[in-house]
């Protein structure tokens, strides 16, 4: 990203302000997804119960999606930010503290609402602050600040655990992520006022449009939800079921990886280390992934990364019972994270071509909505199926639902994009 001198645009503020949180926040979070089920399962939990309790991060920010709009869009952007990371400190501490699986799901549930007001609030804030000659790749940046922080996270897990030799030391690593977020958004400037600390948004009768743009977009994509959804609703339900089928088959992969290496018998740290280096595979391809959907369609990122991710779950099932569990475990991961690196940016992508020119915050908001109800039921599809079943069995049936994924975005991808685009 480039400024020209005289379009008034601080760069470095917006780098410091916006994506600097972002990747701490992405850092903290990175490091506590792998930990969540090995947490749960050092405290007692049985691989269901710790499925179950890893499925309360994406359920809680299912659920934060929905009020996540009206909070921001009556504190400002930067207030909410500072207040999630702040309510996310409180759901780690009590993590840390847990006792029982119990505590720990109450704790893990607090950092996803959290999740949500932090993600939407980033989003307009990213709105507000960026021109909109540089949006596009400034938004794309922001993807790639995140899995960043996804690929450095478990490392940090991985270190801290090995160091400490307790779990749930890992949650700290958010903690400090949290409060360094929370630091940077109160001292440094903010590039759109000039101002520092906490900021009210001011309730002038006729706002101006470039000052007011991010709270425009909350209040329009949390006001316009539930209507968009009925107006929109035959793309929303064909397109958009593969939309939560790929959400689904992404949050999957996070929890059922953990819960994997706990069933193959590795060592926390050394389960964390295995996942930050899937990650690192994953962050590599983000680029690439933009590359193959501008140069051959959207369908060349999105299939191989569905049937990839699929046959991927079947080779874990199958491995259940070999002599070489670990090996497996290790090759799969790295497949798994090859796989969804192929589909980056697939669903923001999506989203975008599908969205109305005249008013695309309300769509896009749906849109996110589907995709975030395929990733909070993946988790609680595995923990359910293991709970009646086993790991295995769960692993089988999310490689079946990719290849139903898989044949939902082949039928319906060229029904609602143009020819350019498929």
């Amino acid at each position: 990203m480039t400024s020209t001198p005289n379009d008034g645009f601080d760069l470095r503020g917006v780098l410091l302000s916006g994506f600097l949180p972002a990747a701490l926040f992405a850092i903290g979070e990175g490091a506590i997804i792998p930990i969540i089920p090995i947490a749960a399962d050092s405290l007692g939990a049985s691989l269901a119960i710790a499925g179950f309790v890893a499925s309360l991060i994406l359920v809680g920010e299912l659920i934060g999606d929905v009020p996540s709009g009206v909070v921001v869009a009556r504190i400002g952007e930067r207030n909410a930010m500072i207040g999630a990371a702040v309510v996310s400190v409180v759901g780690l501490l009590v993590c840390t503290a847990a006792p029982n699986p119990v505590v720990l799901a109450v704790g893990v549930f607090l950092v996803g609402l959290s999740t949500a007001v932090f993600a939407l609030a980033r989003h307009a804030y990213m709105t507000t602050a960026i021109p909109l000659r540089i949006r596009a790749r400034a938004l794309s940046s922001l993807g790639g600040v995140f899995r960043f922080g996804y690929f450095v996270g478990p490392f940090l897990a991985a270190g801290v655990v090995h160091l400490t030799g307790t779990t749930q030391s890992a949650f700290w690593v958010h903690v400090v992520c949290c409060l360094g977020a929370a630091v940077v958004l109160l001292v440094i400037r903010d590039p759109a006022t000039g101002a520092r600390g906490l900021q009210w948004p001011r309730r002038a009768s006729r706002p101006a449009p470039a000052e007011h743009e991010g709270e425009q977009f909350v209040q329009a994509e949390s006001e316009g939800l539930f209507r968009t959804l009925r107006q929109h609703h035959r793309v929303l339900v064909r397109l958009g079921s593969g939309a939560a089928l790929i959400g689904a088959m992404r949050a999957g992969r996070q929890v059922i990886l953990p819960l994997w290496a706990v069933n193959v018998g590795l060592d926390d740290s050394a389960a964390a280390l295995v996942i930050g280096i899937a990650g690192a595979v994953d962050f590599a391809l983000f680029y690439t992934s933009g590359q193959i959907m501008d140069r051959w369609g959207r369908l060349a990122s999105a299939l191989p990364c569905m049937l990839g991710l699929s046959v991927c779950y079947f080779l874990l099932a199958g491995s259940d019972h070999l002599d070489a569990r670990v090996g497996w475990f290790v090759a799969v991961a790295m497949a798994m994270s090859l796989a969804n690196g192929v589909g980056s940016g697939i669903l923001m992508t999506l989203g975008a071509d599908l969205a109305p020119a005249d008013r695309p915050a309300p769509f896009l908001g749906a849109w996110r909505f589907t995709g975030d109800v395929g990733s909070a039921a993946a988790p609680l599809v595995i923990s359910g199926v293991t709970a009646v079943a086993t790991i295995a069995v769960a692993s089988g049936v999310m490689g079946v639902l990719g290849l139903v994924g898989a044949g939902v975005l082949l039928r319906y991808v060229p029904r609602y994009l143009p020819r350019t685009l498929r």
